[in-house]
């Protein structure tokens, strides 16, 4: 079962349905190409033959990765499983040898998360968590044009977006619009789950992606769909050394927009729309700069870290800040449930049904503009 030295990186992927189609599709590509050796997929519903389109017929499949893991030893392991299941299969992953591709949250609690630092460092193993945001050359560039005074001096970091998510999204699997399940964290909240990049993206502008750097979390979450997490939230986030941070997130909006993260100064904001990779830097008395980045895909990254040592883009330590934000939130107070009568209702086609909260987009931006939460500000949606 030991791998054979090549100098073609073999890979293995776990979860190929769902989100892990995108990772189905890049596999494909590279391993077409020649720039790594796709050899294995693991996912329940391979042993029932549903084997997703466009996966290569070599790659062999197993119903979980504990039976992967029992017949190769791939150098790199993708995971693009539920939530609360990341950490148990990352840590099955590095013991068997193998650098991991962990989709976000890397684990969906803080102890949790320590426990996975600890087993890479015993392996000797690397672990890069798939905040895709973090793989642009945006969030380095909005530190540098910080860094040279565009701004001012920095006062304050806010992040934040207003989606829409349909009835069906909520009920995609067993896990999903859930704190937790049984005796496992979940975490399929707002800002945990669907809006999680612009927390990540929003602490790496800000500098602040280790897990001391939190200094301290409040929390004030609401709920517009009959989940048991919360959809429509705002946090704030003490931060070592340096402004504090809002966030703000809503998957009940009338109309849904572009994320961002903006960083505000005594001269000027700079905004990142991080999903774009696009960068608007404002300063009174002149136009508006407006530049566009590259991105590295976050798999490539690791098979160049693996071939050279360059340092990760978005390694497992850089995900602490985040993962104690997570924590907080999970460990927080429920979410209050928004009255039903300040709620409509629209209905999609193929009988879905999509809830949206009038002027939850204006509540948004009023946390990310003054840093105060939905409570605070006197917006309550309970009555």
């Amino acid at each position: 079962m030991s791998a054979v030295p090549t100098a073609v990186p073999t890979v293995a992927l776990a979860g190929v349905h769902g989100f892990g189609r995108t990772y189905v599709e890049r596999l494909t590509a590279r391993h077409r190409a020649g720039r790594l050796r796709w050899t294995a997929a693991a996912d329940p519903r391979l042993a029932a033959g549903e084997v997703p389109p466009g996966m290569p017929g070599d790659v062999a499949a197993h119903r979980d990765l504990a039976d992967l893991l029992a017949h190769h030893r791939p150098d790199v392991v993708a995971l693009a499983t539920p939530l609360h299941t990341h950490a148990d299969l990352a840590a099955a992953a590095l013991r068997a040898g193998s650098d991991v591709l962990l989709e976000k949250p890397a684990t969906t609690g803080l102890e949790e998360f320590t426990t996975l630092q600890r087993i890479a460092e015993e392996c000797g193993r690397q672990v890069q968590v798939g905040f895709q945001s973090l793989g642009s050359d945006a969030p380095a560039h909005v530190r540098a044009r910080i860094a040279a005074g565009r701004i001012g001096s920095v006062t304050g970091y806010a992040a934040g977006g207003c989606w829409q998510r349909p009835r069906s999204y909520f009920t995609r699997a067993d896990w999903a619009g859930r704190r937790r399940l049984g005796d496992r964290v979940v975490a399929d909240g707002v800002l945990t789950n669907p809006l999680a990049h612009a927390v990540a993206t929003a602490l790496a502008v800000a500098d602040r992606r280790g897990a001391d750097d939190v200094v301290s979390v409040l929390v004030d979450p609401h709920r517009v769909n009959d989940i048991e997490t919360d959809d429509t939230t705002a946090v704030r986030v003490g931060l070592r050394d340096s402004p504090g941070l809002v966030l703000a997130g809503t998957l009940a909006a009338s109309e849904a927009g572009e994320p961002f993260v903006v960083a505000r100064g005594t001269g000027g904001r700079i905004t990142l729309y991080y999903t774009l990779d696009v960068v608007v830097e404002e300063v009174p008395g002149r136009p508006p700069l407006v530049s566009r980045h590259d991105r590295t895909d976050l798999l490539d990254d690791l098979l160049e870290h693996r071939a050279s040592g360059r340092p990760l883009l978005s390694p497992l330590a850089g995900s602490g800040a985040f993962t104690r934000v997570l924590d907080a939130i999970v460990g927080g107070p429920a979410p209050r449930p928004v009255d039903p009568v300040r709620v409509r209702a629209v209905d999609l086609p193929g009988g879905d049904r999509r809830l949206e909260l009038p002027g939850v987009e204006e509540a948004v931006a009023a946390v990310l503009e003054t840093h105060r939460t939905f409570t605070e500000l006197g917006v309550d949606w309970t009555r």
